[in-house]
């Protein structure tokens, strides 16, 4: 048999489970995952390999009408998904209206690439509603496979590999057949950190943080992590710290732990915390942050 190779992009919309959907994929947590909209922000890959097949997952940002210059970066992510996808595989829950975002479904349509639908989440449905969205689905995607799945409970994600496998190129493969991801260590630093504020702090303050790793030492027993919180208002710099820096303390313990856990080796993590005035509105200060 030939060996297949390719790049499966996921798209959806926010909160749909697309993240959840390629960890499980992937069997690795590469994309942080939390029951807030907008907790993705770059494009991620995964890569999952057999002896005949590499399949190369995108994870990316959800689809939304940009209100600020990072989300317009945000999208920038979501439309080079669209460029270079030999699948894409676009994610649907059930309590998600079907072609609730009409616009971009059409232009998925449009670009000629193979479409897999997942309809993700069944687990809180029932058959009867669960048949009509696959039905909507089907009409509006003929000829697309539609998948239902709850990535949460690892159910029917054979069935959705075996259709990625289906409408993989032919090819060799893109990267080493060790290599799990296009992210360096420092990139998965700074996402776990984020996850931990994305939980521990509400409203519009997470949405209002970046991470940036200022050092990454690894020695052989420990890894000496450096890193800045940086905060678009003054009176946010206060609401991370906490009361005599308790809520900072808890999130730096949180965020030790995981990435003790994900590197394999002890973990030595200063964290500080930086005022960066608007830093989303500023195409300079995103560029330095790895958007564009």
């Amino acid at each position: 048999m030939n060996h297949r190779s390719g790049f499966v992009n996921i798209l959806g919309n926010p909160n749909v489970g697309k993240s959840t959907i390629m960890n499980a994929l992937v069997g690795e947590k590469l994309s942080i995952i939390t029951s807030k909209a907008q907790t993705t922000r770059h494009r991620i890959m995964g890569i999952v390999n057999g002896d005949d097949f590499q399949i190369v997952y995108s994870d990316t940002p959800g689809i939304l009408q940009p209100r600020y210059k990072l989300q317009e970066a945000m999208m920038n992510f979501v439309d080079s998904a669209l460029t270079d996808a030999d699948v894409i595989l676009y994610v649907t829950d059930v309590s998600e209206k079907p072609l609730a975002e009409k616009d971009y479904t059409e232009k998925i349509k449009a670009s000629g690439i193979p479409v897999i639908i997942a309809v993700n989440k069944i687990d809180i449905s029932n058959q009867s509603d669960l048949e009509k969205i696959t039905e909507a689905w089907h009409a509006a995607f003929p000829g697309s496979p539609v998948v239902p799945l709850s990535a949460l409970k690892n159910f029917n994600l054979d069935a959705l590999l075996e259709a990625i496998l289906k409408r993989l190129p032919e090819g060799e493969p893109f990267f080493p057949k060790d290599q799990l991801t296009d992210k360096y260590e420092r990139f998965f630093a700074s996402e776990i950190l984020r996850e931990k504020i994305l939980r521990n702090y509400k409203e519009e303050v997470p949405y209002c943080v970046e991470i940036e790793i200022e050092s990454f030492k690894e020695e052989q027993k420990i890894i000496k992590i450096g890193a800045v919180i940086h905060v678009a208002r003054d009176s946010q710099k206060g609401i991370i710290i906490g009361h005599r820096g308790a809520m900072l303390k808890k999130v730096g313990t949180e965020a030790r732990l995981d990435m003790e856990d994900f590197f394999g080796k002890k973990v030595f993590l200063e964290l500080f915390v930086k005022v960066t005035k608007d830093w989303r509105d500023k195409p300079a200060i995103l560029k330095r942050f790895g958007y564009r």
